[in-house]
């Protein structure tokens, strides 16, 4: 264990590592969100009694969730390999590390989204249908208004989800707090980096559930 750690020249190191986690969960997020809440969505209404009910499309959904949901996920890093070449032109780096995260945020939060979903009062949208309203305009004048609370806290969750996958592609070189803490405390016995990386992660953590705790408060209220 070193005694003395060299801050000076770890700072601005450590500087760079969280820009690299926030560049790296603001994309995946960003993917994650409009592609889990699409796919959340197609799972509920396909669902048997919803209004765009169809076996077919609902099995294959919630097949494909339930296929990737359970793989460790750094597993699931090494098993994307392939995909992560065609997509990014490589398998090691920040670049990299965004579609598995990406992917495996996604199919996290269509599940989160559809128990949300299936949640709600029927007949909430059985009025809406009543009224004639169209079926996107369910989606996004009922559906969503409705659930907005939800799933807010089910987007906190799984945002410090991603922040936590960040930390692990530090693995893989992908840079980033995890990057970070392997490098400069972990593979140099330095406790004490390690610890400070964690100290950080948990404060940004915290955040997060602070601030998505306010928003769903304010969306429930409404």
């Amino acid at each position: 264990m070193n005694n003395e750690t060299d801050w000076d020249y770890l700072v601005p190191l450590l500087q760079k590592a969280f820009g690299e986690t926030l560049w790296m969960v603001s994309i995946s997020l960003l993917i994650a969100g409009v592609a889990g809440l699409a796919l959340g969505l197609a799972v509920y209404v396909t669902r048997r009694g919803n209004f765009l009910e169809n076996r077919i499309v609902f099995t294959v959904l919630n097949l494909l969730i339930n296929t990737i949901r359970p793989i460790p996920f750094i597993i699931f890093v090494f098993a994307v390999g392939p995909l992560t070449m065609a997509l990014v032109g490589r398998t090691i780096g920040i670049e990299a590390a965004i579609p598995p995260m990406a992917i495996m945020a996604a199919v996290a939060f269509a599940r989160l989204v559809e128990q949300n979903l299936v949640a709600l009062d029927p007949g909430v949208v059985e009025a809406a249908r009543a009224m004639g309203a169209s079926r996107w305009r369910i989606v996004w004048s009922v559906l969503i208004p409705e659930a907005l609370g939800p799933l807010i806290l089910a987007f906190t969750f799984l945002t410090i989800a991603v922040i936590d996958m960040s930390a692990v592609v530090g693995m893989i070189g992908a840079g980033g707090l995890g990057d970070f803490a392997i490098r400069h405390g972990y593979q140099r016995f330095n406790w004490e980096v390690v610890w400070a990386t964690v100290a950080i992660i948990i404060v940004l953590v915290q955040l997060v559930q602070v601030l998505g705790n306010a928003l769903a408060r304010k969306a429930l209220r409404r």
